[in-house]
């Protein structure tokens, strides 16, 4: 697998208009942020070697190089997911790659439900910690040669670049929350009674990606951070239907606000 990173990476490299050390991950219905990037070259992914292909509504498929806020950035618009049959390692490759080409910072997004009863549909919540609750860890098996066999795990969202994010929304006079994110595989949404258990666990939202990803950048030694759009709220007494096509609705109402936040934080790296 490392061969195939390095051989992926040495393919971008050589096609690179830019050497962008910021990196974003852009989830489901949140390709507002991508409009907003000054394109400098586009790879679908079924071009790029050894990349797998995102299957799901709302991700286009695309790593972007451009300009954001007039710095150098590098985006993945649409990710990859445990439930799509990708292994983890696949599901993580892109940040593998990232780190070869020289990302120092990473910034992840996606839609997830909440399990916090003080939270509402639309509400922008910042990711303090996670709770892997996925069947596999994605560092499983040989150690890449990128990060320690036993990562520690105290600090996988960086606190610095959680309190630039507050300032800004302050700033801006955006309502955030904090909380834990709880990555399960999917891709069923969560009955109430699995919504309730998690909140008992610590929990404040749940979805289905992420917490991969943000494992394997930490092992790389990127510094991360994580927002979720809270799309639907789950565990209630009577409990609303969920559909991909509210969530995604609900994810795209709350675009502008989340793009405001990353912009800045983007300028000021």
């Amino acid at each position: 697998m490392y061969e195939k990173i390095k051989e992926t990476a040495a393919w971008l490299r050589e096609r690179m208009p830019n050497a962008p050390t910021t990196a974003i991950v852009l989830g489901s219905g949140l390709g507002e942020l991508a409009k907003r990037i000054e394109r400098l070259k586009t790879f679908p992914y079924s071009e790029i070697p050894n990349f797998p292909v995102s299957t799901v509504e709302g991700h286009a498929g695309e790593l972007i190089f451009g300009k954001l806020a007039g710095r150098d950035v590098m985006a993945m618009e649409g990710r990859f997911h445990y439930y799509e049959g990708w292994t983890m390692q696949q599901v993580t490759f892109p940040v593998r790659v990232m780190y070869e080409l020289g990302i120092k910072t990473l910034f992840v997004s996606n839609a997830a439900g909440g399990t916090n009863p003080n939270f509402s549909i639309g509400d922008l919540m910042f990711i303090t910690d996670h709770i892997n609750f996925m069947p596999e860890n994605p560092l499983h098996g040989p150690n890449v040669p990128t990060g320690p066999r036993f990562p520690d795990m105290g600090e996988a969202y960086s606190k610095e670049l959680l309190a630039k994010a507050d300032k800004i929304a302050k700033k801006h006079g955006i309502k955030v929350q904090h909380g834990v994110y709880l990555a399960t595989q999917g891709p069923t949404y969560e009955t109430p009674a699995e919504y309730r258990m998690f909140a008992r666990w610590g929990a404040d939202a749940v979805g289905m990606s992420t917490v991969p990803e943000v494992i394997v950048a930490h092992h790389c030694g990127i510094e991360v951070f994580g927002m979720s759009i809270i799309t639907d709220l789950g565990g209630m007494e009577n409990p609303m239907k969920i559909t991909h096509e509210e969530v995604l609705r609900a994810a795209e109402a709350a675009q502008p606000l989340m793009s405001t936040i990353i912009v800045e934080m983007v300028k000021s790296e």
